[in-house]
């Protein structure tokens, strides 16, 4: 097998496992065998801390809800500015959430909990339930899948999503036996609509309250027996749970996403079924999963290198963590999140996002490879955002989001390039930031829209430059 440079394969890792790197982590990694950088990740990732924007006796405030009814009659002036105010706040955990993911700080985590959310999709109106599920997702991003899925399936947010709280005996919703079956586990063909109905009903019952803990509902909760995969019992929720845990195939679907993922949607059966097999049998151990496939050679096979197309949310935590972008306002980021399809709490159905080549098209190309220009440059954009059907999040996109006030932290970047010469810039910077060298006609337009002058603009202006062709949205 073709082995490609050092640099090349700690670039990849760290894009791959993180959200990128700066010239100072990739200097510090190639002192070491890359087996180190890669224990390094998982270490920098063990502690946990939890998204904090508020506390649930802060949001459940009985005697506000209550005030949203007068004699009897719902408010809506009031009905609307709790809406607002929700939007608000889960907006302020996305910007949270992108802050945890660029600075640079427990990444794998972090990445792992972002491809979490697009599997185990999820989006509500309430701020204390998205709090809670995100911080779900990240707390066992790396453990266990089956300890991941039962929390998820317990979490109001889910719940509710997924209409749960509307699950009761003599009346059941199929809505979250389906999803569930269908997306987070088993995947389309290993389950019959009579394994829905029957786990629907062993369902029933779970749901919530106001302060965002999971209730069981006893009274509303069908205690009859009942036939899921060929066994036969009185199952509640945990025993399906349970039951999709103890079924091969989902070991096999789950690791086939990751796989997509993380190494390439170019899909090879032989190593996936050998990974979904050491999966199983290590009792769904997802952060042996992802060593196994960070520390195997085929994962840095020149094949997969720039064959991920960046999602919006890699790339605005990547180019923020690479060159320490601040942003003095939190619209700009939710700005560019909805104009390039992917807005943090907001996926477009329980599917999740689609990613992959579905991320681009002409206009979304087009801003990106201006992305770089408007960040650095502290400009306002004059492009429109892609259409938005939920109506929450059309309201992150008001007036003043696209006026782009920005600080970026030069000199700790141009510093790791003090002692490389001028004309061979071009060339060590793209290592850096781009997943494959610089070919000639490339070089040559790089250097043609080079500024002149001190070196320190030489060096924004050639970053800029780079960050700005296709390639940069591939790791």
């Amino acid at each position: 097998m073709q082995r490609i440079s050092r640099q090349s394969e700690l670039r990849h890792l760290f894009g791959r496992a993180g959200f990128g790197a700066t010239p100072a982590d990739l200097n510090e990694a190639a002192r070491h065998p890359t087996r180190r950088a890669i224990r390094g990740l998982f270490k920098d990732s063990e502690s946990y801390q939890p998204l904090t924007i508020l506390n649930a006796d802060e949001y459940v405030d009985k005697p506000t809800l209550k005030g949203l009814f007068k004699d009897g009659t719902l408010d809506r002036e009031m009905l609307k500015e709790r809406i607002r105010l929700n939007t608000q706040k889960i907006r302020d955990l996305n910007i949270l959430w992108v802050d945890r993911m660029a600075a640079g700080s427990g990444a794998l985590r972090e990445k792992m909990a972002l491809f979490w959310h697009g599997h185990f999709a999820c989006r509500v109106n309430n701020p204390l339930f998205m709090q809670q599920y995100a911080n779900t997702i990240r707390q066992n991003a790396l453990g266990t899948f089956s300890d991941l899925l039962m929390a998820v399936s317990k979490e109001p947010a889910m719940l509710q999503f997924l209409n749960n709280q509307q699950n009761r005996k003599n009346a059941p919703n199929e809505n979250f036996a389906r999803e569930v079956m269908e997306l987070f586990t088993l995947g389309r063909g290993n389950y019959g609509e009579h394994d829905i109905k029957e786990a629907a009903r062993a369902f029933t019952g779970w749901g919530f309250g106001p302060d965002g803990r999971f209730m069981f509902r006893a009274n509303q909760h069908d205690d009859g027996p009942k036939t899921l995969f060929g066994q036969t019992g009185s199952f509640a929720g945990e025993d399906v749970v349970n039951m999709l845990i103890a079924n091969r195939a989902t070991a096999r679907f789950i690791t086939q996403k990751i796989y997509r993922f993380f190494v390439s949607d170019t899909e090879d059966k032989d190593r996936i079924e050998q990974l979904s097999d050491r999966f199983y049998k290590n009792k769904y151990d997802i952060a042996d999963l992802m060593e196994t496939i960070f520390s195997a050679d085929w994962f840095y096979d020149p094949a997969n290198i720039g064959a991920h197309i960046k999602s919006p949310v890699e790339l605005l935590a990547g180019m923020r963590h690479t060159l320490g972008v601040t942003f003095s306002a939190p619209q700009p980021q939710v700005f560019v999140q909805r104009t390039l399809g992917q807005i943090l709490f907001y996926p477009p159905n329980v599917a999740g996002w689609p990613g992959g080549k579905n991320w681009i098209d002409s206009s979304s190309l087009l801003f990106r490879m201006k992305l770089p220009e408007y960040v650095f440059k502290a400009a306002e954009v004059n492009i429109r955002p892609k259409d938005e059907a939920d109506v929450n999040a059309q309201q992150l996109a008001r007036k003043g989001n696209n006026q782009f006030q920005t600080t970026v932290d030069w000199t700790s970047f141009e510093n790791a390039f003090a002692d490389v010469r001028d004309a061979d810039l071009p060339d060590a910077l793209a290592a850096y930031l781009l997943p494959w060298p610089l070919t000639a006609e490339q070089k040559t337009l790089v250097t043609n829209r080079t500024k002149t002058g001190a070196r320190s603009e030489q060096i924004k202006s050639l970053t800029t430059t780079l960050m700005s062709l296709p390639e940069y949205q591939l790791c």
